[in-house]
């Protein structure tokens, strides 16, 4: 959840009201947010950065940090907030964006070479702004707010912001060698090509963290105007000839992105939240982005759409009785524009600032936000339910107890991995194996979703391995498996995994075990006149020594295998004594 710091006294006026700390922490509760701290730009300053040189120079100014939720883009910055809750007082009408035709619209186009690296960008122009030093502070902050949230660290999006009277359209969005890309960066004096400035911001405590995005790759986005001029380096860095300053009366905006939706979004956002800073209120100018393809198409798109909603279906859900009358006053508060369109119909409008409605579940909360959950009655249900276990878990916990009583040590291990911990170190390469990848990960330990149980119970060997032996472990829970039949791509399915560590790899203990489960199932050994049951098949395997692996099978199908661990498995995960190992499912059994 993001927290925004605004000064006081600015939001106060903007409001135009004065509240005590008490009265505005319920002013944010009744409108879904949290004042999370009352503090100063000094106390700030010491507290987060530690930097007391600094702190001496701060200004004891009152600054308000709000907690906003992640999915609420639109109340990143002062603009938003005082805007947000102007409507929800309903001392403000929500804001009409419109376009505004110019003599020639500001062209961008994408050039094919950017399908290697970031391949969409949009664009728009915000005509005629007066910029404040607050103003132009919060335009900032927004973009470094969004840069963080939404745009992932700027690896979905990199926003642009440019002063237009210092360049000249059309502009081109390329991506060249970075030897051939030449231009002063922001604030600085010296022209750079792309590897100079790669090691010049190497070490720069912002802009470090970026670098990693591009680096490695043959080529680097870049866009120009007319007269060849860098607007950016996308997502590092602008250039210093089209920065915009307080004096600013035209911004051209560029986002460019390797997820154009959310692009769409960004550029949705800037421009409706700071179109209130043009001389014409709330409008914005167009600009058309020519394709790869040769099309053209014009953003920002400030898309208007249209819900319908039941009211009853509505009251029910949150637990209140309300008219439909009520519920649209409501949704209009929540800049959702609502009325009421048939006995039991809400038609709402969704402006292209709440990107976060997607769902008539989200319109439900918007009421129940500003109805007030401290206002809906407790009630019991209507009627009464007898809760059993989910069969899956159950079985699972009677399992655990069992192979606990076997002699074996319950582990319980993370569900995300490194991709090493699943290919390369059990033999095995990364593309072939079903994995479901973070698209963000936060260390180099956490970059997959586990599809087998086997890596952790190994780690955990190596952090006991002072332990006496033999060591005994086994782990049942989840793993996950990518799957294109499935609704969301990919399936959860429940495993027993189980290694024993000793002088000798003890596949008879393993065996043992797989014996011992079924037994518990009730699943008997396939042979003679037993038709269905289960049986090892001879496999190979490259996480296991050569002719000592064998496939588990049920009915006829692979659920699991069993073997003698290979020494370059035991080797990668810095294990020096012999393993064997089971792992299958028991999902057929449930």
């Amino acid at each position: 959840m993001p927290t925004i710091g605004v000064k006081r006294d600015l939001l106060f006026a903007a409001l135009g009201k004065t509240y005590t700390d008490d009265e505005f922490q319920e002013l944010c509760f009744a409108f879904g947010l949290e004042l999370d701290e009352v503090t100063t730009e000094k106390q700030m300053l010491t507290k987060e950065q530690g930097d007391v040189a600094a702190a001496a120079d701060a200004s004891e100014e009152i600054i308000y940090r709000i907690d906003i939720p992640a999915n609420r883009y639109d109340l990143l910055c002062l603009e938003g907030l005082v805007t947000g809750l102007l409507v929800f007082q309903g001392k403000l009408k929500p804001p009409k964006f419109q376009f505004v035709e110019p003599a020639k619209r500001q062209v961008l186009k994408i050039n094919s070479s950017t399908a290697q690296i970031r391949p969409h960008a949009v664009a728009a122009v915000l005509r005629n702004v007066t910029f404040t030093q607050e103003s132009y502070n919060s335009f900032i902050d927004l973009q470094d707010k969004l840069h963080q949230n939404i745009c992932r660290k700027r690896t979905l999006v990199a926003i642009g912001t440019h002063d237009l009277d210092t360049i000249q359209g059309p502009f081109s969005y390329e991506a060249l060698a970075p030897e051939k890309i030449k231009f002063k960066p922001l604030n600085q004096t010296q022209e750079m090509n792309g590897n100079q400035l790669m090691d010049f911001y190497a070490t720069h405590a912002q802009l470090k963290q970026y670098l990693p995005i591009i680096r490695d790759s043959p080529v680097y986005p870049v866009i120009y105007d007319a007269k060849r001029v860098v607007l950016s380096l996308p997502p590092i860095i602008n250039g210093d000839h089209s920065k915009i300053s307080l004096n600013t009366k035209n911004v051209f905006i560029e986002c460019t992105a390797t997820d154009l939706t959310k692009a769409k979004v960004v550029l949705d956002t800037i421009v409706c939240l700071f179109s209130e800073h043009c001389a014409q209120k709330f409008t914005v100018e167009p600009c058309d982005v020519v394709q790869t393809d040769g099309s053209v198409i014009s953003y920002p798109e400030l898309q208007v759409r249209e819900e319908r909603i039941s009211a009853k279906k509505a009251n029910a859900y949150i637990g209140i009785d309300e008219p439909a009358e009520k519920l649209a006053d409501m949704l209009t508060r929540m800049y959702l524009e609502a009325k009421v369109d048939g006995e039991d119909s809400l038609a709402v409008k969704i402006p292209p600032t709440r990107h976060d409605v997607i769902h008539p579940c989200d319109i439900y909360e918007d009421i129940a936000i500003a109805f007030g959950y401290n206002n809906i009655k407790k009630s019991l249900p209507a009627f009464m339910q007898i809760a059993k276990q989910f069969p899956l878990n159950k079985l699972t916990e009677q399992l655990r107890e069992q192979v606990a009583q076997a002699g074996f040590t319950e582990a319980l291990t993370f569900t995300l991995c490194s991709r090493d911990d699943i290919g390369r170190k059990l033999n095995k390469t990364i593309e072939a194996i079903p994995a479901v990848h973070i698209g963000n990960p936060k260390t180099l330990e956490f970059q997959v979703v586990r599809t087998t149980l086997l890596p952790g119970l190994l780690k955990t060997l190596v952090a006991n391995r002072k332990m006496p032996l033999p060591l005994k472990l086994f782990e049942i829970s989840d793993v996950v498996v990518a799957d294109e039949n499935t609704e969301v791509g990919a399936r959860n399915e429940r495993r027993v995994c189980a290694v024993n560590c000793n002088k000798t790899a003890g596949f008879e203990v393993v065996h043992g075990l797989l014996d011992r489960v079924m037994q518990l199932l009730s699943v008997p050994w396939k042979s003679g006149n037993v038709t269905k049951g289960y049986y090892l098949q001879a496999a190979e395997d490259p996480s296991y020594f050569p002719g000592r692996c064998a496939n588990v099978m049920y009915d006829n199908v692979v659920i699991g295998k069993i073997g003698v661990l290979h020494p370059t498995v035991l080797q990668a995960f810095e294990l020096t004594t012999p393993c064997s190992a089971v792992e299958f499912t028991i999902e057929p059994f449930v």
